[in-house]
């Protein structure tokens, strides 16, 4: 206990009392030079009043009495400070509660950051299948119109961006309705597809939320057969399917786009633009490919196509990945892929989903 000298004025008289001052552990103790308790004041109970330098001026709150104590031992001010949090005349409990402020933020931050890494996809994972299919299709308007502003970069020697448009077009165009009714019919999608081929020279397709295939014409140039198309088609209808793309996006986009998805809003603050974003420049990821593949290979066996066939187009573009093409990057190994293909395919059915001629046409959809 630490204690000193101290001057005690008791607020009825202007006498000055030269007294004894106790820092209790429980509270601060006044006595007289006999040793006569004079005040008993919890440390809860202190304010410092005005004083000049080197003078700590307690009052003690809530005493109908104007009574005050003035110490000067510097050492007993020290013990007085640290035992009454009210007073910090060192500034250690504004420290101290910075050292809070700071911590609880390090938390909130740390938090956020583990909401965001597994909070969100586990949220999303569980509403995503919960999204009405209405909604999904305004989804897949929105980030549709962005996707196609994105990539028709008007390039093109004055062709329009969609193949198939033209006349010469028309039978190729037709030859891929073909194969998309075959597919889109044995699938039994609770969305129609809209499936659209475009003067994009990668070897790519890519699947939006609400049933939006792009197909672009650098595949179309790889494919040798019907089949093979097919077969990447049908594994971008297993990501409509599975409604992968609307789980991408609203990773990606955060909850706020997924409140806005149920409020009907899908332009407020360029989120849309990110779902566009991610849709055409992140890769999936590879349980969520593999899945894909598996559902591409079952749907183009059961519409009386090779299952193997989106193996060979697989190997085929495997060593002429350019940026953007989702279908290879960060996936499995493409050997391991392959196998896994071939090793889920039935036998070939011996026939082409399209009959030469028809295929020929496909080929010459975009000119």
């Amino acid at each position: 206990m630490a204690s000193g000298a101290g001057i005690f004025f008791d607020g009825m008289t202007s006498t000055r009392h030269d007294v004894a001052v106790e820092a209790a552990p429980d509270a601060l103790r006044v006595r007289s030079a006999d040793g006569t308790l004079l005040a008993e004041w919890p440390y809860a109970e202190l304010r410092a009043g005005s004083a000049p330098g080197g003078v700590l001026r307690l009052i003690r709150n809530g005493n109908p009495v104007l009574a005050r104590l003035e110490v000067r031992d510097p050492e007993l001010i020290a013990a007085i400070d640290h035992l009454a949090d009210t007073l910090d005349q060192s500034g250690r409990t504004e420290r101290r509660n910075r050292k809070k402020v700071v911590a609880w933020s390090f938390a909130a931050t740390v938090s956020l950051v583990l909401v965001a890494i597994f909070g969100v996809p586990a949220l999303v994972e569980r509403l995503a299948p919960l999204i009405p299919m209405s909604v999904e299709h305004r989804l897949g308007l929105a980030v549709e119109a962005q996707v196609r502003a994105m990539l028709d970069t008007g390039d093109r020697g004055g062709q329009p961006f969609e193949c198939g448009l033209a006349d010469a077009e028309k039978p190729g165009r037709a030859a891929l309705d073909k194969i998309i009714s075959l597919l889109e019919g044995t699938a039994g999608l609770p969305i129609p597809l809209k499936v659209v081929a475009v003067r994009r020279t990668e070897a790519n397709a890519i699947a939006l939320p609400g049933g939006h295939i792009y197909v672009f014409q650098g595949l179309i140039a790889k494919a040798e057969t019907a089949d093979e198309l097919a077969g990447v088609i049908a594994h971008e209808i297993g990501h409509v399917a599975h409604r992968d793309g609307t789980r991408s996006v609203l990773q990606a986009a955060g909850l706020s786009f997924l409140f806005g998805m149920l409020l009907g809003d899908f332009t407020g603050g360029g989120l849309v633009v990110i779902a566009a974003k991610t849709v055409v420049e992140s890769a999936y990821a590879r349980e969520v490919e593999a899945g894909a593949d598996l559902y591409g290979v079952h749907l183009v066996s059961k519409a009386g196509g090779d299952g193997r066939a989106l193996g060979s187009m697989l190997e085929r573009i495997a060593g002429t990945i350019e940026p953007g093409i989702k279908i290879l990057l960060d996936h499995p190994q493409t050997q391991q892929r392959i196998a896994a293909i071939n090793a889920a395919a039935g036998p070939p059915q011996g026939k082409a989903l399209l009959e030469p001629a028809e295929w020929a046409a496909l080929k010459r959809i975009c000119g």
